[in-house]
């Protein structure tokens, strides 16, 4: 069975990127083969997620496919960005960063948000990595609602839905969110 490495130490990215890749592979973490992660020091999601791909893929010699997502929220200056999982890090934990953008956005009338997902695959045998992109449209909930996400999902309520993804059945959010529609652009120029 062919292997591939799922660059991520978040197990909710790991779960919905392993869902999204073939049968035929066998899905490897990095935390089972104890490789730690690397800084971030790009300035955009694709410039993370390729950076992720090549650090993980010295270590294996087989396939590694990385993400880089984040919530960008227009009155926060599309903020917290890349720096999600940062923000809340920082904070002690996705639930107090959810507070403080709540905190930030009291008031304010304009709730619009873009969850991007960046998506890098390389293959042992290339120097190559192939990235795409995707992003869904939503806006900030009023609350924090829901259990079934990660992360920020229980403030994010897509575009023509009533109910943030932290409130949606999980396999009808892995269907359509933003690393859904990375992996389907990312199909379109290889296949996994």
């Amino acid at each position: 069975m062919k292997k591939i490495l799922i660059g991520t130490h978040n197990k909710g990215k790991f779960k919905e990127i392993a869902y999204l890749i073939s049968k035929k592979y066998k899905k490897i973490s990095p935390i089972s083969l104890r490789i730690k992660s690397p800084k971030e020091t790009g300035k955009t999601f694709i410039s993370n997620s390729k950076l992720k791909a090549r650090y993980f893929s010295k270590y294996v010699d087989y396939p590694v496919i990385s993400d880089d997502s984040g919530l960008c929220i227009e009155a926060l200056n599309n903020k917290p960005g890349i720096y999600s999982a940062r923000l809340a890090k920082k904070n002690g934990g996705f639930f107090k960063a959810m507070k403080l953008i709540l905190k930030k956005l009291n008031g304010k009338k304009n709730r619009k948000a873009t969850f991007v997902c960046s998506l890098s695959l390389k293959e042992s045998s290339s120097k190559r990595i192939i990235s795409a992109i995707g992003k869904i449209k939503g806006k900030i909930s009023k609350k924090i609602s829901g259990k079934k996400g990660f992360g920020y999902d229980p403030i994010f309520i897509p575009s023509k839905k009533k109910i943030t993804f932290g409130q949606m059945n999980k396999m009808k959010k892995i269907k359509m969110d933003h690393r859904y529609i990375a992996f389907k652009n990312l199909r379109k120029k290889i296949k996994i």
